[in-house]
């Protein structure tokens, strides 16, 4: 049996806001399979997928620029080891100018990024080399989403841990707002249900129906209660689905109809997002130093 750390059990809780021991149990069973367990935890209990919010897995910023016109934007995330670094003025400086010269120059992949001029002389990898000699830590330019729109861009940063970029078509700025803000505390994966993948489908479904087999459902009621599952979880992770923050009783889809309004496309990102923080347990660490010097 794999060893079931206290570091498993609390991801998986953060995962699903489920108890301490149910975790566990479900981790035993998966055989220390993360992925596997959430799925076992979700079948018994109805817990929802990817409760993941408040999960924070390394330090940094994103970086957001839009050109006058709001035709032309960029986010980025700049990853960095402390967040005493990810408020430094001078980390704040370069997330910014990043995103800047990926929004100018459309470029959307890493490794052209770092070669690209941030300064005169001065390319963004030369830039970030100085900036970690200085500040004494790692840091990495992570990923980027540049954005030509075919309406206008709206955005939202909360804080400096989140941002949206929006492409709007129709509407007003009010409501580009409204909309990124409600992305950043929605979270959704994609504008509408035939952008979710099929796999994503599948697992749903699976899900759906062991936990209908292990209700006890009737038979002749299975491919309806499970059709009934993937349809709400469809609306719960679409843009499209979702009730609008500011008013539950309206879903997105219904204000931007009577708005006159679309969202063509969005990004969301989420500073750490998916990344494996290394935590270190001191204790054992000591009691492990202790024993190596008997």
């Amino acid at each position: 049996m794999a060893d079931i750390t206290a570091g498993m059990v609390k991801e998986l809780r953060e995962r699903t806001g489920l108890g301490m021991m149910e975790c566990k149990k479900a981790l035993e069973e998966a055989g220390g399979d993360m992925k596997k367990a959430e799925d076992l935890l979700r079948i018994k209990s109805g817990a929802k997928a990817g409760k993941m919010a408040g999960r924070v897995a390394a330090e940094g910023a994103i970086g957001v620029y839009v050109s006058g016109d709001g035709k032309l934007g960029a986010l980025v995330e700049v990853n960095c080891e402390t967040d005493f670094v990810a408020k430094d003025a001078n980390f704040a400086g370069f997330v910014k100018s990043v995103a800047e010269v990926a929004a100018t120059r459309e470029i959307t992949d890493v490794d052209t990024l770092a070669k690209a001029e941030l300064s005169p002389g001065q390319t963004v990898e030369a830039t970030r080399q100085a900036l970690v000699m200085k500040l004494g830590e790692n840091m990495s330019v992570r990923r980027i989403a540049v954005h030509r729109a075919k309406g206008q861009l709206a955005y939202y940063l909360h804080g400096t841990k989140i941002g949206v970029m929006l492409d709007l078509v129709g509407g007003d700025d009010v409501l580009g707002k409204d909309l990124s803000m409600h992305i950043a505390a929605s979270k959704p994966i994609s504008v509408s249900r035939d952008q979710v993948s099929p796999e994503l489908i599948s697992r749903e479904r699976n899900i759906a129906k062991a936990r209908a087999l292990e209700s006890n459902k009737p038979a002749n009621l299975i491919d309806k209660i499970v059709e009934g599952s993937v349809q709400k979880y469809l609306a719960e992770v679409t843009l499209l689905g979702q009730p609008f923050v500011k008013d539950d009783k309206v879903s997105v889809e219904k204000l931007l109809a009577s708005k006159g309004a679309k969202v063509n496309a969005f990004t969301l990102f989420i500073v750490g997002e998916g990344i494996e923080k290394k935590s270190s347990d001191f204790a054992a660490e000591v009691a492990a130093q202790a024993a190596q010097a008997r």
